[in-house]
């Protein structure tokens, strides 16, 4: 353990000869650590790959918004007649449409990937809204908790946001996190969607480093305190439309205290005319989606038939594909998936007018059904 360090190994692990443990010594102590590190480290040093480029019919998201998954968009209940069942927060289908819009929006769950992928495929079925899935492999334990150590992240952190419910997962960044309680399953409890406002006017007015007003949110009720000072914010913004464009002239109305311009007629702030354009996207991605459903039904279960296709069918594959060795892809299948040539999977038919998708590309092929 104490050899000299080879190119790859300080390419991994983000060393140079200049910075790497020297001696003999050094060098053990530094791999013998590392060996316990395997348990209580994330499995990857970042955490999400490098953003993705604009796209350019849609305004860059500047912001990234972490998203916990039990006892905040699902948790479990039990009754007699169906015994445990996963249930969803009121409003978390609008929740994940409406904020996606702002936010890259990543589920960070202390749940291991084999039990919450099944949850995040019926909360985001046509993986429209959550750009990104992190499970329980990617936090640190400290203390036997599992804990979100954003440093991981692969994200300048005055851009990023971790809304959880349970502080332990964040305390190695608490100036990143919004807390709010956790949801036990009244299906009264709007608390996902209560929150909503406050997230948006963060991306809206575009703070260089969301962390100061985070941390003046600490330990608070984010939806109302941030209530409160909207509220005051919009107080303002009448008074002083009042001052400026209200009549200054002694008429009846003036006379009796009543203003010729009521308070109803004010000109909305910024704030309300921005979440007004949300809204009403919102509104019409949701027409598109409905309209055309049919095809992206079908997009789903080709997506469905290729992923098994490629799936280890034995243990043997599976142990393979643990050490990097993955099941060689069957080719032909994807091409006659393609084709709409597999039993029970119909013909992939054309995109509606006005949706843009990207061809079914089969491996080793080009674009155009050529050899590349």
């Amino acid at each position: 353990m104490g050899r000299e360090w080879e190119p790859e190994e300080l390419k991994e692990k983000k060393m140079t000869l200049e910075n790497a443990p020297a001696g003999r010594w050094e060098r053990t102590k530094t791999r013998y650590q590392e060996m316990f590190n395997y348990f209580s480290e994330p499995v990857t040093t970042e955490l999400l790959p490098p953003r993705a480029p604009p796209h350019p019919q849609a305004p860059p998201k500047q912001y990234t918004l972490l998203i916990s998954l039990d006892d905040l968009l699902v948790t479990s209940t039990w009754d007699r007649q169906h015994g445990w069942r996963t249930a969803k927060q009121p409003g978390v289908d609008y929740f994940l449409a409406y904020i996606s819009q702002f936010y890259e929006l990543v589920v960070f769950t202390t749940q291991h990937s084999y039990t919450a992928l099944p949850i995040l495929d019926q909360l985001d079925r046509y993986n429209f809204y959550i750009e990104h899935r992190l499970f329980r492999e990617h936090t640190r334990s400290i203390n036997g908790e599992a804990v979100k150590d954003l440093s991981y992240l692969n994200r300048d952190l005055s851009k990023v946001i971790l809304l959880d419910t349970n502080p332990a997962h964040v305390v190695t960044h608490p100036e990143n996190a919004v807390i709010i309680p956790k949801w036990k399953g009244d299906p009264k409890d709007n608390g996902l969607v209560a929150v909503i406002p406050f997230l948006e006017s963060i991306a809206i007015y575009k703070p260089p480093d969301v962390r100061p007003i985070l941390s003046a949110y600490y330990g608070k009720d984010v939806p109302t305190e941030y209530a409160k000072l909207e509220a005051e914010g919009k107080r303002k913004h009448i008074e002083n439309w009042m001052q400026n464009k209200g009549s200054r002239s002694n008429s009846f109305g003036s006379f009796f205290s009543v203003s010729s311009r009521s308070t109803q007629n004010a000109p909305p702030t910024y704030l309300e005319q921005k979440r007004k354009e949300a809204q009403q996207q919102y509104l019409d991605e949701q027409a598109q989606i409905a309209k055309n459903k049919d095809y992206l039904e079908s997009l789903l279960k080709h997506e469905q038939a290729v992923i098994a296709a490629q799936a280890p069918s034995n243990i043997w594959e599976a142990i393979e594909a643990v050490r990097g060795n993955p099941k060689a892809v069957d080719e032909e299948l994807l091409e006659r998936l393609g084709k709409g040539g597999v039993e029970g999977v119909p013909p992939l038919p054309p995109p509606p007018p006005g949706m843009v998708v990207n061809p079914l590309v089969v491996p080793g092929q080009g674009q155009d059904g050529k050899k590349a």
